[in-house]
């Protein structure tokens, strides 16, 4: 049964996203910020899994708002994770609700400095929590020790999924939106390594089946130069590298306005200064 689980995956192996602890709390605090027509910002890493991530959040929550702000740290101006400058950009806009992905479970001063701007958090983080918790409306980390989520190996995109995945169910909404999202995560799970088993492998194998049969103008626009069908390997090397050159060369943000592209032509237009800012970084490694 554990062989045939793991060679064909199946949409019902995904794990329910309410047994992560604080699914509820995050459901409806969004539900709350789209009813009042609050101003969500939408907070992610520099690297490919954060940057995955703002797209996937972002280009889902547009469906339900138009009050939503993408964000992605400057790497040398504000450093890693949730930054202060980020909270002040968001207080300045009016922003009522960050939510963080792929960073945020250590950042317990600037949530609690959030709280002060009457700004609330919601964290969907991978990485292991320190001792205290921030004190966010909710905390999506199955490595969090009161967490029985049955997976403990997602990466930030995957968490964002499982979000969106949990929002979906509760305003009973058609499933079939879900998986035109997995190749952000298949995007993710490749770059930042996590283990290719259980739901990652689940969320892969779809993944991979979205880029092979409708991909994304923003991640195809890589890819247009394979001369077979698109594979783990070939995010690892080939989209990876160039989403990362955005964020180290440059900003992490245009990579993420590429993903979320709607047509060839303004993806292409897009591409092409990361096509760039990717030479000039492998000229900066080589020196």
């Amino acid at each position: 049964a554990a062989v045939k689980d793991f060679f064909r995956p199946k949409w019902e192996d995904l794990h329910d996203p309410f047994l992560m602890q604080d699914m509820r709390a995050a459901v409806e605090r969004i539900n709350t910020a789209i009813a009042k027509e609050e101003k969500i910002m939408v907070f992610g890493d520099y690297d490919v899994d954060g940057t995955t991530s703002v797209a996937l959040m972002t280009s889902f929550l547009l469906n339900l708002t138009n009050q939503v702000t993408p964000y992605i740290p400057d790497r040398y101006k504000e450093g890693y994770g949730v930054s202060y400058q980020g909270i002040d950009h968001a207080a300045s806009l009016g922003i009522s609700l960050i939510v963080a992905l792929d960073c945020g479970v250590k950042a317990v001063d600037k949530v609690a400095y959030a709280k002060d701007k009457g700004i609330d958090f919601i964290i969907c983080d991978h990485h292991l929590p320190g001792e205290a918790l921030p004190a966010a409306v909710a905390l999506l980390d199955p490595k969090r020790q009161d967490c029985s989520y049955p997976f403990d190996e997602l990466c930030g995109c995957g968490i964002g999924f499982k979000l969106i995945q949990a929002i979906t169910i509760n305003r009973a909404m058609d499933t079939e939106i879900l998986p035109p999202y997995l190749d952000f995560v298949a995007t993710a799970i490749a770059a930042d390594i996590v283990p290719m088993v259980g739901e990652n492998r689940t969320l892969s194998f779809f993944g991979l089946a979205q880029l092979r049969n409708n991909p994304r103008p923003g991640i195809s626009v890589f890819l247009e130069s394979l001369k077979k069908q698109v594979s783990i390997t070939d995010l690892v090397f080939k989209v990876a590298p160039r989403i990362n050159a955005a964020g180290r060369m440059d900003h992490a943000l245009k990579a993420a306005r590429l993903l979320m592209c709607k047509t060839k032509e303004e993806a292409t237009l897009l591409a092409l200064p990361i096509e760039t800012l990717n030479t000039n970084r492998r000229a900066t490694d080589e020196q």
